[in-house]
């Protein structure tokens, strides 16, 4: 597989998300042993960015990651993330990148990976209540002292990243990112590449909407976020199906599956990005990761540019609160 630059950090220019594994998607939990698998086919195919978070269980995906990665470990760029547990009190999904919340935050992370150090920290949201200089200065901090590698930021925005950059590079900005959602392409994307900073788009499958697979709302398990997700849900679900079938079409003339076709036009947005389709199976880790030798023409590529944005939110409201684009 292809390598890119985020940075001055090198990784594989299709990465694998783990979040599904263990978090909030149907069937998550359901078959640790498939979800190792996975991880050990993915490295075999040459992927080297993994990704997870704290918050994904809580705790459960780093956990399984380090038994994954026991033996492995020197052959992934291993990327985490902290700030949505207060490990001050206020429990999960409460802000807080506080500095003494972030190197609580780092040791139990490490502990979990089964790892002396993450190569890539992201704070996962970013805390309205802490100054983001504070929360780039403690990070630098774990950087001296070998904890951390590489410092991160995930859907934070232009004013935010700069700020931080000018405490500790920030190495890659994680933001969702793909053919239904484009919203960091007028503002986010033109300053990465003006700072030098990476990108990881993560869902760039469209949470598997891209992928033709979801065709009913019943699809989703109890406890799956695209339950409440208003692009999956009535009549945005019906538009977005249509979108769906759009790419569909594309990739049966190109010869490739709906997957691959929308993680070649991400690769062919520039050499500065690694996206992170999650998935939790062998058979899908190989589809996606064949996307690295999938060429679109100019054609495809300008058609695939030319789909209508989907229909609805990314977020429910409380998850769009989190967001600065």
């Amino acid at each position: 597989m292809k390598h890119i630059k985020l940075g001055d950090l090198e990784v594989s220019r299709i990465g694998l998300g783990a979040m599904g594994m263990s978090h909030g998607l149907t069937g998550a939990g359901s078959d640790d042993a498939e979800s190792i698998r996975t991880v050990h086919r993915a490295i075999e195919l040459g992927v080297t960015l993994i990704d997870t978070a704290e918050i994904y269980g809580p705790y459960t995906n780093e956990e399984l990651l380090g038994c994954a990665l026991k033996g492995r470990r020197d052959q992934v760029v291993l990327a985490t993330k902290f700030g949505m547990i207060d490990h001050a009190g206020s429990g999960p999904w409460n802000l807080n990148s506080k500095p003494a919340n972030v190197r609580a935050s780092v040791e139990g992370s490490l502990k979990r990976l089964g790892t002396d150090h993450i190569d890539l920290y992201y704070q996962h949201r970013v805390d309205p209540n802490t100054p983001i200089e504070e929360t780039a200065g403690a990070v630098a901090e774990l950087v001296q002292e070998g904890k951390v590698r590489h410092f991160g930021l995930s859907e934070a925005g232009p004013d935010t990243i700069r700020r931080a950059h000018a405490v500790h590079p920030v190495t890659a900005v994680q933001s969702e990112y793909s053919l239904w959602t484009r919203g960091i392409e007028d503002r986010v994307l033109p300053m990465l590449r003006e700072l030098g900073i990476g990108l990881v788009p993560f869902s760039p499958l469209g949470h598997g909407f891209l992928t033709g697979t979801v065709r009913s709302e019943s699809d989703f398990e109890e406890g799956d976020f695209r339950r409440g997700n208003p692009r999956f849900t009535g009549e945005n679900f019906q538009r977005n199906l249509a979108l769906a079938d759009e790419v569909q079409a594309i990739a049966a003339q190109v010869g490739a599956t709906p997957a691959q076709v929308a993680i070649a036009w991400l690769l062919a947005q520039g050499d500065d990005s690694a996206p992170i389709p999650g998935t939790k199976r062998v058979t899908r880790v190989e589809e996606n990761s064949a996307a690295d030798g999938l060429q679109l023409s100019s054609e495809v590529l300008a058609k695939l540019s030319s789909l209508p944005p989907a229909a609805g939110d990314t977020h429910n409201e409380a998850g769009l609160r989190m967001l600065e684009r």
